[in-house]
């Protein structure tokens, strides 16, 4: 694992999860889309203009802003064998003080999933979160049909913590979704307040 001010690399057994770049423009746009079937029944609507390179470079604005404040860990999934795009994980609302927590969003292609890419992926960050971040609570919700993404976060330490009620808009209705959440075993992050 690599972290400078500006970069974060993050290694797995098959994978190199890094910031977006303006180069991954045509691997992103071409995933997202033969994947927006897959996709779509569990993400908030997409925009007119969310394939656009104009959207995409606001994305990677704001990957690069959001992890140099501290506020977010936008990274995507590169396969090391043939540096293929296969999805993206963020560990986004980074909150300090006493909470030393994060919320976890993840998406991954439809040629790529069950392929344990995203698992490998999830434990990655957490890890790294706890370890290099020094938090506390990684949280992550889902709706609670999704079979796959409720199994993954279960197989990654992640227990089940209740419902919260219109939690998201998916497909344009304000949604139910089931909370997960993952504490680090020893629960002695400093709080950096005082």
């Amino acid at each position: 694992m690599r972290l400078t001010r500006r970069k974060v690399r993050i290694e797995t057994e098959r994978m190199t999860l890094r910031l977006p770049v303006h180069a991954d423009y045509r691997p992103w746009v071409a995933l997202r889309d033969e994947s927006a079937d897959f996709l779509r029944p569990w993400e908030p609507s997409w925009s007119d203009d969310h394939l656009t390179r104009r959207a995409f470079s606001n994305r990677v604005y704001w990957a690069r802003r959001t992890m140099s404040q501290g506020t977010a860990l936008p990274l995507f999934l590169i396969r090391r064998q043939d540096d293929c795009l296969v999805g993206a994980i963020t560990l986004d609302n980074i909150r300090r003080g006493p909470a030393q927590a994060g919320t976890l969003g993840y998406w991954v292609g439809k040629d790529h999933a069950r392929h344990g890419y995203m698992r490998e992926a999830i434990q990655a960050v957490v890890h790294h979160a706890f370890t290099v971040m020094d938090l506390s609570r990684i949280e992550a919700a889902c709706l609670p049909e999704n079979a796959a993404s409720r199994g993954v976060l279960e197989k990654c330490g992640f227990k089940y913590e209740g419902v919260a009620q219109s939690y998201l808009q998916i497909s344009g209705r304000w949604r139910n979704h089931v909370l997960y959440a993952n504490l680090r075993s020893d629960r002695r992050g400093r709080t950096d307040v005082g």
